[in-house]
């Protein structure tokens, strides 16, 4: 912790958020691989807060419950009634036993793109210029639902008047209360027992606390944000595509500025928590999502959506679906592959075109080219595995292992009937149920013995265009001899 950490942080997200028409409280809608609220609680972290609580209120076991699992060490007040900000800044700090000595900040759990330095910076100008109480503000191109900043003629910030409460000169005012507030700890919780509820909407208005203080004497501040996008809330699903494309650009000009070739930053992307290598390239139409990581050289895409999944330097992974994967160094993916949770690719390995894998571990250089499906194996060093073939894993109660060693040769149109082993250096023939294990160096062929009925066609398809082809090609074999 710093010497500029706030000793507390108040994160509001107690609202229901009804203009979202969803099941799913407001701040849980996710965009870039977190939750609003998980977003928030990322840029409050960044500052040391000494102590960082969320006022919950609508389907308070849900949020508190996702509060706990994404920063276990938060803590969580209950707001039993929605009434108003004031009144849930109240609850706050009674959870925290009371006033708190030192600055507090107070930010909204709908802010997605707010981000730590911002609040970084409004907590420096909050120490700075002492004040009791210092809001962020932003001037946006449309103040339309905004509490407007009230300043006086020497530019003193004098209250914020709510958008319904506003005259229509206030209205007219672009400079708008982001929601975001640093405030003396002590200070404002006795300023909080004199907030009044004669407004439009019978609340307890946390933006009054600043005339209060103003009328007691104390400074009233202003930090303005660089970006007013950071401030935006999130009301409707509207808003929240447009913060999740503004979130996405700006993950995705982080990692181009780091040494990350992305061809198509419209068709592409990311989640917060992804990695990149240098030099890594994220071809169009690719989507990289949770713990992925894509290693030095790498490059991913086109349509391609990773889950958790890993991809070695120098790997290529094409048109392809991987959830909680490895893919080795050099190793190559697709196109149209889909790798389940489980494959870990050794280096050089390659999982082709139409390949399904699952729980399968492929060493290196090993390769399954097409139509095939790995499942619960693990597979040796430098084996190629033929055509159309299945690891035959389920026998409709349990899950079985297939293991199949180094330098093996399968055939096409292979079944491997687990549990079963195939020793290092085997082969086996094409068109093979594999049911026995298979000696090192041994050739398994396991088929029905090919029996041919000469005239079959003509005695059972007579006049038809096969039976007159074969005629045909009796009448031609007879000329030629």
């Amino acid at each position: 912790m710093s010497a500029n950490s706030p000793a507390a942080v108040v994160v509001l997200a107690a609202g229901e958020g009804t203009r979202m028409k969803s099941a799913t409280p407001k701040v849980l809608h996710e965009i870039s691989g977190r939750s609003l609220v998980g977003h928030v609680l990322a840029a409050a972290r960044e500052l040391g807060p000494e102590r960082l609580v969320v006022v919950v209120g609508h389907a308070r076991e849900q949020v508190a419950a996702h509060v706990a699992a994404v920063d276990p060490a938060a803590l969580t007040a209950v707001q039993e009634e929605q009434n108003g900000t004031g009144h849930a800044v109240r609850m706050a700090l009674e959870s925290l036993d009371g006033p708190v000595d030192g600055t507090v900040l107070v930010v909204c759990g709908d802010t997605p793109l707010l981000t730590g330095a911002t609040l970084a910076a409004l907590s420096r100008t909050h120490t700075a210029d002492g004040n009791a109480v210092t809001v962020l503000t932003a001037e946006v191109p449309d103040a339309t639902g905004y509490g407007r900043i009230v300043r006086d003629a020497s530019g003193a910030v004098t209250g914020i008047v709510e958008h319904k409460d506003a005259t229509e000169e206030q209205r007219a005012v672009r400079e708008i209360n982001s929601g975001v507030f640093a405030f003396d700890g002590r200070l404002l919780a006795e300023a909080l027992g004199r907030v009044r509820t004669d407004n439009s909407q019978g609340e307890e208005y946390l933006p009054d606390v600043l005339g209060i203080l103003r009328g007691d004497g104390h400074r009233v501040g202003a930090s303005v944000a660089a970006d007013h996008r950071e401030i935006a809330g999130i009301n409707n699903r509207v808003q929240l595509a447009e913060a999740r494309a503004v979130l996405n650009a700006r993950l995705l000009e982080r990692a181009m500025l780091a040494g990350v070739t992305v061809v198509d930053p419209v068709s592409t992307l990311v989640d917060v928590t992804v990695e990149f290598g240098p030099d890594a390239v994220v071809h169009p139409g690719t989507q990289l999502l949770g713990a992925t990581r894509v290693g030095e050289g790498a490059e991913v895409g086109p349509n391609t959506r990773l889950t958790d999944t890993a991809v070695g330097a120098g790997a290529r992974v094409d048109n392809t679906v991987a959830v909680g994967a490895e893919v080795g160094e050099g190793a190559s993916v697709g196109p149209f592959a889909y790798l389940r949770p489980g494959t870990r690719l050794g280096t050089g390995a390659k999982a082709g075109t139409y390949v399904e894998m699952k729980n399968a571990t492929i060493g290196e250089g090993t390769k399954v080219p097409h139509l095939s499906y790995v499942g619960d194996a693990t597979i040796g060093e430098f084996t190629n595995i033929g055509a159309a073939s299945v690891f035959v894993n389920y026998d409709g109660e349990s899950k079985h292992h297939t293991t199949v060693g180094s330098h093996c040769k399968t055939g096409s149109d292979n079944m491997f009937v687990a549990p079963v082993t195939i020793g290092d250096g085997a082969y086996t023939a094409a068109g093979s149920v594999i049911t026995k294990d298979v000696p090192a160096g041994s050739l398994a062929v396991a088929r029905g013995q090919q029996r041919n009925i000469g005239g079959w066609v003509a005695r059972k398809r007579p006049g038809s265009a096969a039976a007159k082809a074969a005629e045909a090609a009796a009448r031609k074999q007879v000329g030629e001899d």
